[in-house]
């Protein structure tokens, strides 16, 4: 331990540049770090850490105050593997320990870390820290300010608490302090607000339950990021973008996914014939348009029923639906062109089955004693017992070799040795820490966790897809599956809030910033279903009316969320089956609620992609009020040029509306949506919309031009399906006349037809094919 406490002494000595003492007055004792778009500056008269926004020269944070500092300061160079080289002040602790602020030159954000130290003579269990304090400053009455975190928006004094991100923000101007812990690697990063002195003051908290030090030792903690932002929402994409680097994410591509567990026939884990008559019924009609993994769910496993669902994931339930095993259903998946995936809990196992009784050791143990068992969660295994990890390793492989691909992964929470807080979104005491010491006693439950997501991928390799399930069990496995996981269910099960279809939005709208970066949000099935049909399990499932059907799918669709379905598809009728063909695929554009700060549910996003060449925009309109509603935003809100005019196509009334300018306001019916196309005007001829996706273009037009007086463009055709092209300006610039549509190249097995035009200035142009190819057109134009 002496070695350890002398390797601390000298870092700190290499480090040092210059060395500021409490008591030191003149100006130039006052230590800064700077970088393009922050300077922080230590008072050490007022002991009093403030940041500046450089580009407003705004004092945007206050009374920045590091907890337990002793009064010594040093100014020093600091480098990251993932963020380069910075500027750091670091205060000394009165227990040997540290607390840095950094600046590293691309980064936005102010970097908090604290480094503690056990001074005394014998081991001591941290539960929680508070590194720091600070007030935030948005020249307004605190009052008046916001805050969204994960329990929403909500006043600054009503916030129980958020886990990983608080965003401090002003509604009016958007302006606002992104606050969010960049790791949650050892210990579960929250965030407390509260007003005083008519200042917002945010307070940080590490939750570990029980860190573990040995006498002497030094341990890094979780590293907190601040920044100010004209507009808070790009600062939370801007966050995303860091835990992505931190954390080296590479997402894996997603496609659209089946889900046995809500269909009102066949639901739960269905039947081994009707999952592959299924699994043809895809093929056939959906897989074109982007459904690309049938995914079975929980029944089809053995083991006892004690406690929730069983937990024998090394077999199949010989009373189940699959007599032949699973592997037989997986190939037939697979001969479909889909991939097979498979609803497990990795983390849990039932203390009472028989198969344990000489097992019991492999439990974390609640402080009496007993196993720690939660209500449906099961008994939490213990993580870091070398027995378990083999047998969790064990389960992943063979699971795999039946032939799945896609691991949805249950009662993720049972991992972090926790209670049971289901539904919680904001702070909630889950008695982290209530249990005693892991098997290895100095990991704490947050990194054995992490290390059991690290577990299964290792046994599986990239190939496999794990989507976790559920924060909302207990939001401590939010910020500690990030990095570890392809997709998040980020809210409880469909309706189980009440909220019926805007159970999954209310949470997909509050982390959008996270999807697409860090994973892909997963805000449960949209029900497509008719009125009356419930699912399996017995919840309300009847969607009703078409156009209320349509509403869940259009905002995955236009938010590029990760889309789900679990309808008895075979019996939906076609013009429910045509809500999916139009909203299952992802686009990959630039996706943002516009009214994100101004209510709960933001009721308008716009969506914008320049792959094709061009600008494209599409506005989407939601009414989740189950009364009629307006629906207005100016354009320079939403994100787009208000001095410009812009064509606009309104897709699922298949009309174009009037053209836009500087506003738009449309009345919407009770629970229902329009997604319109945007289009700047030009003086020639542009496409505006295509039929294929409520996106309009963003995913099938893959480039459009226009020289001389010829509109050309690549699409990507699916075969069978009428593509269609919606073209506007024909009467900007001139008279413009449709003389001539080809297809460029080999046209066997294509048609293309111009439309009678019917619609003052806008003439449609439609293309079939035979087979699913990617074509090239020109559409020739004369005045």
């Amino acid at each position: 331990m002496m070695i350890k406490k002398i390797q601390f002494l000298l870092l700190i000595a290499l480090l040092c540049s210059v060395r500021v003492l409490a008591g030191h007055e003149t100006k130039s004792d006052n230590p800064v770090i700077t970088n393009q778009f922050l300077t922080a500056t230590y008072s050490v008269k007022s002991r009093n850490l403030e940041v500046i926004f450089k580009s407003g020269n705004k004092t945007f944070l206050k009374n920045v105050i590091p907890n337990g500092i002793n009064g010594t300061v040093i100014k020093t160079n600091m480098s990251s593997p993932a963020f380069g080289k910075g500027d750091a002040l670091i205060f000394t602790t009165a227990d040997g320990g540290s607390i840095s602020f950094t600046l590293y030159a691309s980064q936005p954000f102010l970097f908090v870390k604290q480094t503690v130290k056990n001074a005394g003579n014998g081991t001591v269990d941290i539960q929680k820290l508070n590194p720091v304090s600070f007030s935030i400053d948005l020249n307004k009455e605190a009052s008046k300010l916001k805050t969204l975190g994960t329990g929403g928006l909500l006043d600054v004094d009503k916030n129980p608490g958020s886990y990983v991100f608080l965003t401090t923000v002003d509604p009016a101007t958007r302006n606002g302090v992104v606050a969010g812990w960049l790791t949650n690697e050892k210990g579960s990063g929250v965030l407390f607000s509260g007003i005083h002195n008519n200042q917002v003051e945010i307070k940080a908290q590490i939750d570990y339950g029980r860190l573990r030090l040995a006498a002497g030792a030094t341990e890094a903690t979780e590293t907190l990021l601040i920044g100010y932002f004209d507009d808070a929402r790009l600062g939370e994409e801007k966050f995303a973008d860091a835990i992505a680097k931190q954390q080296h994410i590479k997402l894996k591509p997603r496609a659209a996914v089946y889900c046995t567990w809500y269909s009102e026939k066949n639901g739960g884990a269905g039947t081994e014939s009707e999952t592959i008559k299924l699994a043809g019924f895809i093929k056939d009609q959906l897989k074109p348009f982007g459904l690309g993994v049938l995914q079975i769910d929980d029944e089809w496993q053995a083991g006892g029923k004690y406690n929730g669902p069983r937990r024998g994931f090394d077999r199949v339930n010989p009373k189940g639906g699959y007599p032949a095993g699973m592997t037989k259903t997986a190939e037939a998946i697979k001969d479909a062109g889909l991939t097979a995936g498979i609803w497990w809990m990795p983390f849990s196992r039932n203390h009472q089955d028989p198969e344990y009784k000489d097992r019991q050791h492999w439990f974390a143990q609640r402080l009496n004693g007993k196993p720690y068992e939660t209500t449906w969660g099961g008994t939490s295994l213990d993580l870091t017992n070398p027995e378990v990890q083999d047998h969790i390793t064990y389960v992943a492989k063979k699971m795999q070799s039946w032939g799945y691909n896609y691991f949805k992964m249950d009662g993720l929470w049972t991992g972090t040795v926790t209670e049971q807080v289901y539904i919680n979104d904001g702070y909630k005491n889950d008695s982290i820490g209530n249990n005693k010491p892991l098997y290895d006693p100095f990991k704490t439950q947050i990194e054995a966790f992490r290390e059991g997501l690290k577990l299964i991928r290792k046994a599986t390799g990239e190939d496999m897809f794990l989507s976790g399930c559920c924060v909302s069990q207990n939001m401590r496995s939010f910020g500690a599956s990030m990095g570890l996981v392809n997709s998040m269910r980020i809210g409880p099960d469909f309706n189980h809030d009440g909220q019926s279809i805007r159970t999954g939005v209310i949470r997909a709208s509050r982390l959008y910033f996270l999807n697409g970066k860090v994973w892909w949000n997963d805000p449960d099935p949209s029900m497509i279903r008719e009125a009356g049909k419930s699912t399996a399990d017995g919840a309300a499932g009847g969607i009703g009316n078409l156009t209320r059907a349509r509403l869940l799918p259009s905002f995955v669709a236009v938010s590029a969320q990760f889309f789900l379905s679990s309808d008895w598809l075979p019996d939906l009728p076609v013009d429910r089956l045509e809500i999916m063909k139009r909203c299952m695929a992802s686009h990959t554009g630039t996706a943002r609620p516009v009214d994100a700060f101004d209510k709960s549910l933001p009721s308008v996003w716009l969506a914008t992609d320049k792959k094709s060449g061009t600008d494209r925009n599409v506005l989407g309109l939601f009414n989740w009020d189950t009364s009629v509603q307006k629906i207005r935003t100016s354009l320079n809100y939403a994100g787009l040029n208000d001095k410009m005019h812009y064509y606009a196509f309104d897709f699922w009334a298949n009309k174009p509306l009037q053209d836009i300018y500087s506003s738009i306001e449309e009345e919407l019916p009770s629970e229902s949506c329009k997604i319109i196309a945007l289009r700047a005007k030009s003086n020639h001829p542009v496409v505006v919309s295509t039929s294929q996706h409520v996106t309009q273009g963003m995913i099938d037009l893959q480039k459009e031009e226009w020289k001389g007086e010829t509109l050309s463009g690549t699409s990507s055709l699916i075969a069978g399906d009428p593509y269609e092209m919606r073209i506007a300006g024909m009467n900007d610039g001139g008279n413009w006349k449709l003389n001539k549509a080809a297809i460029v190249g080999n046209s066997e097995g294509i048609s293309i037809e111009v439309l009678p035009q019917s619609e003052k200035g806008w003439v449609r142009v439609v293309i079939k094919s035979n087979e699913s190819r990617k074509i090239k057109w020109n559409l020739k134009f004369t005045k």
